[in-house]
């Protein structure tokens, strides 16, 4: 078995499946299942839903008049979403949403983080929190500045990465190696760069993956 269990995470900050992944993800490796497992390290990877996005982002409402052919049938599933979401201990506040962001920044503040050593996972955390707890507006530099200085992290050195166009296109890369790589959905997991487990799945399943990722190393 290996000494580190390397989990990759490729997911987006405006996918509430990938909040609730990430919460299923806590549980199995909190859950007594997981005894045994090596010390993990996990590193986020970016995914944009909504690539095509401007950068000032565009009103919940034409997002949902768009994906989903209005507000009535994107009802009825957000509420399967927060059904779920409850179920990982989250109260998502969906409806409070006014404007869908573009990511883009917000993959480079989750860079930026692991780059700097930084606990990253922290930072994702408060990223999907502030978006579907708060309902921030997490396209906006100043926003993510703002959120970079409550995880501990230097202010103006997270908004100069934010500012920075090399940065930037480290996320359009890795974007379109995730998608080269076949990945079409997400959350979408990596264990020791061996086993892939697509979705947000039960603590169980993802308990078992990583057992058998840790085997074969």
């Amino acid at each position: 078995m290996s000494a580190t269990l390397q989990i990759d995470i490729v997911s987006d900050v405006v996918c509430p499946w990938c909040y609730i992944g990430k919460r299923r993800l806590e549980a199995a490796l909190a859950s007594p299942e997981a005894a045994g497992l090596p010390s993990v390290r996990i590193t986020w990877h970016p995914f944009q839903l909504n690539p095509d996005l401007p950068a000032e982002g565009i009103a919940r409402k034409a997002y949902l008049e768009e994906k989903f052919g209005g507000a009535e049938r994107a009802t009825a599933i957000y509420e399967r979403v927060r059904a779920a979401g409850r179920t990982a201990g989250l109260e998502l506040h969906i409806d409070g949403i006014t404007r869908q962001p573009n990511t883009r920044l917000a993959h480079a503040l989750i860079d930026f983080a692991q780059r700097s050593g930084a606990d990253a996972s922290d930072v994702k955390e408060r990223l999907l929190r502030a978006y579907f707890i708060e309902n921030r507006f997490i396209g906006d530099a100043e926003v993510l500045a703002a959120i970079a200085a409550e995880a501990g992290l230097d202010a103006g050195a997270a908004r100069a990465h934010l500012d920075n166009p090399e940065a930037l296109a480290v996320i359009d890369e890795a974007d379109r190696q995730a998608r080269q790589m076949g990945v079409s959905g997400v959350p979408f997991f990596i264990f020791n760069r061996k086993l892939a487990v697509s979705g947000a799945q039960e603590p169980a399943t993802l308990v078992g993956a990583m057992r058998q990722a840790a085997a074969a190393a």
